[in-house]
């Protein structure tokens, strides 16, 4: 698919069809990280904070609960 930039007030955007945002769950609110590799530009989903502290907090409660069985198992 070949897209062009179109003009956004004093910037460039680069309109994303709506199969395409559907087929990724992109929403308007998502963020993205920003990364080229000098050639190519790298648009990538940001992991929601939501799902990063989720993440965290079963860390701890596993942490909290098999502290002694993980300690041994590292010995």
């Amino acid at each position: 698919m070949v897209k062009k930039l179109i003009q956004h007030g004093n910037s460039v955007a680069l309109v994303i069809d709506k199969p395409i945002l559907e087929m990724l769950n992109i929403t308007n609110e998502t963020s993205f990280e920003l990364t080229t590799d000098g050639k190519n530009i790298i648009l990538s989903p940001q992991m929601e904070y939501t799902q990063e502290n989720n993440i965290l907090i079963s860390l701890e409660k596993i942490n909290k609960r098999y502290s002694n069985v993980l300690r041994k198992l590292g010995e």
